[in-house]
């Protein structure tokens, strides 16, 4: 029941909110959740704050938040890592830039799985590097990579980097061990270093699979970036806290040296709710990934109702990829806002048939859209 609560974010300028504030529309766009905060980290925040002093605090230093990611990781994944092994940063999406610039130098290539969410995709161009996408395929009724394509591609000397996002987004599937010892297999036999972007990992809504780190396979002898976070799982991303492991010293080295003058320390808060969030909220993790469970099952049985629209069911997240090709109109975005509803627009993430549909939210919101959307 702590899920179902509406609560009111017009006034909290939150970003989500503000894209259509003063309109019908109801938001379900960005990747954060309706949901409020597990008590633990908002008792965490509030006792750091009532100590009365917020200053510098190097994120190496705090043992706390270190060692919770330890823990976090063995109990998760069986993934037993050194607190050495981590980079404090403030969000994935400046430590894979911050990943371009450590392993790639300019007249490179960079590989991305698409379609991918608008900074991933972007991430090459603003670094003067070439972007090459590799696909997505449809197999079985579940989304993958296109393998050949991502063979044919590595074998590209000037290809340096591949950054995936497992699970992945906005599709939701996740690496088989088999489709994660292929992509193993060939970044090694060309050279190509991988970046994982993770951040959705704690939230696998199938429960017949089990998410394997990146960091874990033990052929790429640590020369592998996991990027990783409290972030979605339980609704702190404005906390501005995330960490990559990194095993191998070198390519830990090098990756520091391409952020020094550029990432910012993460913030003392967001380590404090990162510890607050692996060390004292795993029944709330539980319960929220049986309601998303939930919310998922209601919405592929409405979608599958609703003329023009299909969803292959995602393995992760809090996201639904929608496929809007039999609606028969030029603009889907345009058609979901007209009916009073707020997904992301497919064509920002490589494809303008579809939307994506954030499902992180009371059951009465998502009740409320299909019935707009019916309507």
């Amino acid at each position: 029941m702590q899920f179902d609560p509406i609560i009111d974010r017009k006034s909290t300028y939150a970003f989500k909110w503000e894209k259509y504030k003063g309109t019908n529309i109801l938001p379900m766009w960005i990747a954060d959740t309706e949901f409020k905060c597990a008590q633990p980290i908002l008792d965490a925040l509030q006792a750091r704050t009532e100590h009365g002093l917020l200053g510098y605090t190097v994120p190496a230093h705090h043992a706390e938040a270190n060692q919770a990611v330890v823990d976090w990781l063995s109990r998760q994944y069986d993934w037993d890592i050194s607190a050495d092994w981590i980079v404090w940063t403030s969000g994935v999406v400046p430590a894979f830039n911050i990943a371009c610039q450590a392993y790639c130098q300019a007249g490179d290539k960079i590989m991305l799985q698409t379609p991918n969410y608008p900074p991933l995709l972007a991430a090459p161009e603003i670094n003067g590097l070439e972007r090459v996408d590799i696909g997505t395929v449809n197999v079985n009724g579940r989304w993958t990579i296109d393998f050949a394509e991502l063979e044919k591609q590595a074998a590209d000397p000037a290809c340096k980097l591949f950054i995936v996002c497992n699970p992945m987004n906005p599709v939701g599937s996740m690496f088989s061990p088999e489709e994660l010892q292929k992509v193993t297999d060939i970044c090694l036999k060309n050279n190509v270093i991988l970046c994982s972007d993770e951040i959705h990992c704690d939230l696998i809504l199938d429960e017949d699979a089990k998410h394997i780190p990146a960091g874990k396979i033990a052929e790429f002898n640590g020369q592998v970036i996991t990027l990783m976070a409290a972030s979605k799982t339980f609704n702190i991303a404005g906390m501005g806290t995330s960490f990559a492991i990194i095993e191998d010293p070198k390519t830990r080295l090098e990756f520091n040296k391409a952020a020094r003058g550029i990432m910012p320390w993460v913030t003392v808060l967001g380590l404090e709710a990162t510890t607050a969030a692996f060390t004292l909220c795993d029944q709330w993790h539980a319960e929220l990934k049986q309601y998303l469970r939930a919310n998922l099952d209601y919405l592929e049985k409405e979608i599958a109702t609703i003329d023009g629209l299909t969803l292959l069911r995602p393995q992760a997240t809090f996201l639904a990829w929608i496929d809007c090709s039999g609606l028969g109109v030029d603009n889907p975005q345009k058609y979901f806002e007209d009916k009073g509803v707020g997904p992301s627009p497919g064509i920002d993430f490589g494809d303008k048939n579809f939307v994506r549909i954030n499902f992180g939210c009371p059951r009465s919101q998502l009740e409320q859209a299909i019935s707009l959307l019916k309507a």
